[in-house]
Formats: C-alpha cells, structure tokens, sequence
C-alpha cells in the first residue's frame, strides 16, 4: 500500500463548484431582497412624508383621545373633505392663530345644541359619543342652538370641561365657528404613544358618510416589510460564513475519526 489516502464525494452531495455556485445564487438573492427593501423602506417613508404631518398636542383638551404631550399623525387634507366626527388640525386667526386640534361636531347647515340627557344634539339627534372621558356628560354647560353657516365648521374638545373650543367663541361674528379652509389637516393616528389609529366617529353615521382613514397602515407596512427585507438580506453573508465554517469544522472532524 502506497499509504496515500483517497478522497472521494459522497453520492448527492456538491462539489466545490456547487457549493460556489449555491453561493453566487444566494449572495444574488439576498442582494435583491435589500435592494427591495430599500425601494420599500424609503418609498413607504417618502409617501409618508407626502401625506402626513407630525404634531405634538400641547394640552389635554383632547383627552382620552389625546393626551398632553402627544404626538400624532394628521393626513393632509383640503377643508371640503371633513366630515362630521373628524378630529382635525387647523389655524385660524380668532383663535389664537397657532395650531388647535378640535373634533368637528357639525358642519354648514347643520343646527347643534347641548345638551338634553346630557348628550350632544345636532340636527335634532342625540348624538353617542363613547370617545369623551368615562362618566362624563356630553357638556358640562348648555350650547345654545347654533345654525352652523355653509362652508363653516362647529368644533369641540373631547375634554370638554377645559376646552377652548367653539363654546368659548359663541359671541364672535360667526357663533364660535371656523371656516373649512382653515383645516390644514385630519388626525389619523396618535404614535408616541403607540395608541394606533382612532375610532371611529360612529355616532355621527346617521347623519351622513364618515371619513375614511387614511393609507397610514399601508404607509406603515411598507416601512416595515423594507425593514424586515434590508436586516434578513444583509445577514446572508454572515451567517451563511457562520454555517460553512460550522459545515468545514464538522467534515474536518469527521475525515480525522476515519
């Protein structure tokens, strides 16, 4: 015997060419995998950006809605697309001219008052609004009847104990009322925390169509499948070095035992 050992593959397994070329399809595969996630993480990112304004509400006028010290996301949106229940974003000039954020409560042409059995009344129907702070009534002094003008908006705080809201304007020129263009957006979701997305207004639906949300869970779902994309592409590489190298140990031990 020359004393020269053989080595020989085994049935079914590759050679060092398939093991390369198993290599070259999965570097090819991971690499597209992050340049996907790229095109969705900064896509999702930019069509949010486009969309949605950040705000961080100062007060508790909002409250359990939103809270002090909240940040939430607003769509932009144009004043002709409000609807009755919407919490929105606006700025108008009798109201100290800095950004409020208010639930609408009527728009033009409605009639609202407050409050009979404690409940919000507009256009003659009691209004249910399970969004105010447990065990409160609707309003804690009485509205009297309002007609709201066409292309204006009558709003309230979800707290409305301490609100600065149309109540404390009744006796302006248009009975505490705001116009529609002066909406600059309408609150979709409160994010710090991560409160989610807002319920629905449901007790204004007998009154006419409520808004839709936004694409905000479609914006947020492409940020992160880009996410799950770019971090699984990007760790191939070292773990498929990881399982080679555990892979060369185990045959190195295994030629020795022979």
């Amino acid at each position: 015997m020359s004393g020269q050992s053989t080595t020989r593959t085994v049935p079914g397994s590759s050679g060092p060419g398939g093991a390369r070329a198993g290599g070259r399809t999965g570097q090819r595969l991971s690499g597209l995998a992050v340049a996907l996630g790229m095109v969705l993480f900064l896509g999702g990112f930019a069509w949010g950006a486009v969309l949605y304004l950040p705000y961080t509400v100062p007060t508790t006028s909002m409250a359990p809605t939103i809270g002090a010290g909240d940040r939430v996301l607003a769509q932009r949106i144009d004043g002709d697309e409000v609807r009755r229940g919407d919490v929105v974003v606006f700025k108008d000039a009798t109201w100290s001219n800095v950004p409020m954020v208010k639930r609408v409560v009527a728009v033009g042409g409605d009639t609202v008052s407050c409050c009979q059995d404690g409940k919000l009344e507009v256009n003659g129907k009691e209004i249910d609004e399970p969004y105010l702070p447990e065990g409160s009534a609707a309003e804690f002094g009485n509205i009297p009847e309002v007609v709201v003008p066409k292309g204006r908006l009558f709003l309230l705080g979800d707290e409305r104990s301490g609100s600065l809201d149309s109540t404390a304007h009744l006796s302006d020129a248009a009975s505490g009322t705001v116009s529609r263009g002066a909406v600059k957006a309408r609150v979709d979701a409160v994010v710090w925390p991560m409160n989610g997305m807002l319920e629905e207004p449901a007790g204004f639906e007998e009154l006419g169509a409520l808004s839709s949300p936004g694409p905000l869970r479609t914006v947020a779902g492409l940020v992160v499948a880009g996410a799950v994309l770019i971090l699984g592409g990007a760790a191939y590489g070292p773990l498929a070095k990881r399982a080679g190298a555990s892979r060369s140990r185990a045959n190195a031990g295994t030629a020795g035992a022979r």
